[in-house]
């Protein structure tokens, strides 16, 4: 089986329904708050993405930060979350490369 998963740039609380009526089960967040001026918070895109009923987990890492225990709590969750799953960070650098680093490190389920 292979991973059933669209890596973007930063999403804003009001795409969330629309990710939900194109078929998208959970969101991943790789961007920590605070980033930029004017950037939704984890919170609100955590709670459009219960209220449209998407899984969501925040994993978020500073560009050059992404470190062993990242990988492994992102692959866990990856793991078990229902696909097709949308990874985001602020361009989808960073969200490439936490995938990436966890296949590699053949962490991820086939």
């Amino acid at each position: 089986m292979s991973h059933e998963i669209s890596i973007t740039g930063q999403i804003t609380p009001d795409q969330i329904p629309m990710l939900a009526e194109n078929g998208f089960k959970t969101i991943i967040n790789n961007r920590p708050d605070g980033e930029e001026a004017g950037q939704p918070t984890s919170a609100e895109i955590a709670a459009a993405a219960k209220k449209a009923g998407l899984a969501y987990k925040e994993v978020s890492f500073a560009g050059n930060e992404l470190n062993q225990n990242h990988v492994e709590e992102f692959a866990d969750f990856f793991n078990q979350a229902q696909q097709p799953v949308l990874i985001f960070c602020r361009t989808g650098n960073r969200s490439t490369g936490i995938y990436e680093a966890a296949k590699r490190m053949d962490l991820l389920d086939d």
